[in-house]
């Protein structure tokens, strides 16, 4: 692959603490064949190696390639017309969304995530209905988009048996709406039942096809959809795989109050509890959102070392609540950032997600408790990597680590004027855009440079596929569609009393009561 020396102004090595990263002034990364060799001043490395290329300049920052640790799908649901409900009405409204070829769709989000400089990404999927055959085909073309674009991915196939649209058997809800509608109902539910077993192979193919999880960038991990969706036969056998293939597990879990108020209903207690009992927690195991987490939770999952992924864009589109991140810090648990189905712009900006992430929590007070640009620059690095099958071998700069970087405009962030006392870290998570990305590299390779895709031609694949949205809704997407509208307000009442006052704030006080 050959080498490269990177030069910046300032080489961002990694966080070494909430208040702090280690930071090269005028310094160079060089990395050969997609791995970092050696990092530090460019006079001296400028000096000790004999790179094939020079990229960079003094007018640039270097930092760690970030990861968007939690995501799904490409064009947004708000562009597919489902606009940003509650989850629970959300998922009803989810029905109508057309068909979109899945190597298209992969690339749309891709683009933007390289363009905002994330190079890994945890691509969640779980949309497309069985069989099991037909999922592993999806799969493999969501594979070759990321192949082609030459971007980082951990891919997982959610697993759900059971309450496909409510929070209920999928037989008892459809007998909620008069024939023939129910009758539709079930067999649109029954069309997305995978067993158990098939499950199984859906992985065991892909995570050959990664070459058992050794290849560079693309491997595979599990993915319990969440508890409502998952019975307890599903949740063992999940664990048991986690510890048999050594792949960690991603699993959405008490993201609304509703599905906090359904474990208490299904379990007597909580939901990581249950967990916690079914023996599942652990540091294999990232908690998507994990809104709703009660004290005794958050304490718990410290103790494993069970990690959280914080999407806060997500949470906030769809009336989810606030992610109690502070408290999260406060017990040390690693907390990546994800941009879920999209973020606030309805795209997928990880420098605007980290804004988003440092003023979301700014609790009132004076102590010292709020997030820091370094502890926000972490969890879109190296905390965000830990809750991937790359852990340990991305998300900092150091020798050993893979080549993942990007290089980012210092005039862009500091002109006209920056103060000479603002810390390099502080200036990135503040005021870097989308157009200071000047350079993405991915194992040693510039994927993006200068705003152009190396690999693929981004503005003919945009092309094709709006060119495949232009022809009119098929049958199937019409009878969907039709689905979808009968089954909303069926949904929503479904929740009816579901929810008393207390159960509509998390366990830190509100900031007022009546």
């Amino acid at each position: 692959m050959g080498s490269a020396l990177v030069r910046g102004k300032y080489v961002v090595v990694k966080v070494t603490s909430r208040a702090e990263s280690m930071v090269v002034p005028d310094g160079a990364v060089f990395q050969r064949d997609g791995v970092v060799v050696d990092v530090g001043p460019y006079a001296e490395l400028v000096a000790r190696h004999r790179p094939d290329e020079v990229l960079g300049s003094p007018e640039h920052v270097v930092v760690p390639g970030f990861v968007n640790a939690h995501h799904h799908v490409g064009l947004t649901p708000f562009q597919l017309g489902s606009p940003d409900y509650p989850l629970e009405l959300w998922f009803a409204s989810r029905m109508s969304a057309r068909t979109v070829d899945p190597y298209l769709d992969t690339l749309y989000s891709a683009f933007e995530m390289l363009e905002s400089g994330i190079t890994t990404v945890q691509h969640l999927h779980g949309w497309r209905v069985g069989p099991a055959s037909r999922v592993i085909a999806v799969a493999e073309r969501i594979l070759k988009a990321y192949e082609d674009i030459g971007m980082r991915v951990s891919y997982s196939f959610a697993l759900r048996d059971q309450n496909r649209l409510a929070y209920e058997a999928d037989e008892a809800f459809a007998r909620r709406l008069p024939a023939p509608v129910s009758d539709e109902l079930l067999a649109y539910l029954r069309a997305q039942a995978i067993p158990v077993e098939d499950h199984h192979g859906i992985f065991t193919h892909l995570w050959e096809k990664c070459g058992r999880n050794a290849r560079e960038r693309a491997r595979v991990q599990l993915a319990p959809a969440n508890l409502h969706w998952c019975s307890d036969g599903a949740l063992g056998a999940l664990r048991d795989w986690s510890a048999k293939y050594r792949v960690p597990m991603h699993m959405h879990l008490v993201e609304t109050a509703y599905q906090k108020e359904y474990a208490r209903r299904r379990t007597g207690g909580t939901a990581l509890g249950h967990l916690a009992t079914l023996g599942l927690t652990g540091p294999h195991l990232t908690l998507g959102h994990g809104v709703w987490l009660s004290e005794a939770d958050i304490e718990l999952v410290a103790d494993s070392g069970t990690r959280i992924c914080h999407n806060a864009s997500s949470n906030l589109r769809l009336r989810s609540g606030v992610g109690p991140l502070n408290h999260w810090a406060a017990r040390g648990v690693r907390v990546g950032i994800g941009l879920d189905e999209a973020g606030i712009n309805d795209d997928r900006d990880m420098l605007q997600e980290m804004r988003l992430v440092l003023r979301l929590h700014r609790v009132p007070g004076m102590d010292d408790v709020v997030p820091t640009c370094h502890q926000v620059l972490r969890m879109a690095t190296e905390d965000g990597a830990a809750t991937t099958p790359y852990a340990g071998q991305i998300g900092t700069l150091e020798p050993g680590k893979a080549a993942d970087l990007v290089v980012l405009s210092w005039q862009q962030i500091a002109a006209p004027y920056l103060s000479p006392d603002t810390s390099v870290v502080d200036a990135v998570v503040h005021r870097a855009k989308t157009d200071g990305v000047a350079l993405v590299m991915v194992a040693g390779e510039v994927v993006l440079r200068d705003g152009c895709f190396t690999r693929v031609d981004k503005a003919a694949l945009l092309e094709e596929l709006a060119g495949s949205l232009r022809a009119p809704l098929t049958p199937e997407e019409e009878d969907r569609r039709r689905l979808s509208r009968a089954v909303f307000p069926v949904v929503k009442a479904f929740y009816d009393g579901w929810l008393d006052e207390d159960a509509r704030v998390p366990f830190y006080r509100p900031s007022s009561r009546v």
